[in-house]
């Protein structure tokens, strides 16, 4: 009896043993693959330059690997982001000619994320994005925007990039989101974001501008005078509310 117990035991250890071995051999390399990708999504949010076909040799792998069988918000959203980074570099002629099957691939996993987590204003911006860049500027596009500032209206991070879109399209929103960009806008100039937010208002913002310098009427007097300082050191002229720069500060 002692001899049939101990072979019991010397077989359920060995077959425990196969089976870790075999979970090794099938899920470790999907872990590190996912621990990449992750890694990779990081250095894409900060703003990090990576190596030239960093970011198009893991969106093919990606591609052509098995999803992971349980799906981790962050996981999918990390990946969402290195779909959207090739789409981007294949635009700028740094990826393969197949653009519209990259955009396409980053709208699915956009919206596979945004499924987990619609409450993630960033990912609402970049679908408004990927689908004008895709089929060309919709009407119908703005509700992506509209997701966005209503997830979240005071990112700052955020608006760096979501301003400037909103404000190509201002004449075509609503009253109320009309509001929270110009009130974004001001943020930005509170934030201390000046460079970036006078590149909007000499820029694509400029048809708005008396609108969006009365909006700084309650920002912090030392950024309404940072943010005026710019503007003159660009030569543009502007009233900023409560700042009254000297003569001399206009470049000519």
């Amino acid at each position: 009896m002692g001899e049939i117990w101990r072979r019991c035991c010397r077989g359920v250890l060995l077959l425990t043993g196969i089976v870790g071995v075999t979970w090794s051999l099938i899920v470790l390399p999907s872990f590190w693959a996912d621990l990449q990708v992750s890694s990779v999504a990081t250095h894409i949010l900060v703003g990090e330059q990576l190596k030239p076909g960093t970011v198009d040799s893991i969106a093919v792998r990606m591609d052509a690997d098995s999803p992971s069988s349980l799906p981790y918000p962050n996981l999918i959203r990390a990946r969402a982001l290195i779909a959207l980074r090739s789409a981007e570099e294949a635009m700028l002629g740094k990826g393969s000619q197949d653009l519209d099957r990259k955009l396409a691939a980053a709208e699915n996993k956009l919206k596979s994320s945004l499924m987990l987590d619609p409450a993630d204003a960033f990912l609402w911006l970049l679908l408004y994005w990927v689908r004008n860049e895709r089929d060309g500027f919709d009407a119908g596009n703005i509700r992506y925007l509209e997701q966005s500032y209503a997830a979240g209206p005071y990112e700052g991070w955020i608006a760096l990039r979501r301003n400037r879109l909103a404000l190509a399209v201002f004449p075509l929103l609503g009253e109320q989101l009309q509001q929270k960009v110009v009130a974004e806008f001001a943020g930005m100039v509170e934030s201390e974001f000046t460079d970036d937010a006078a590149r909007n208002l000499t820029g694509v913002g400029w048809p708005q501008r008396d609108r969006l310098l009365a909006s700084l009427a309650g920002v912090r007097l030392i950024a309404r005078e940072a943010f005026a300082k710019r503007l003159a050191y660009d030569g543009v002229k502007a009233t900023v509310p409560g700042v009254d720069l000297p003569e001399r500060m206009w470049r000519q």
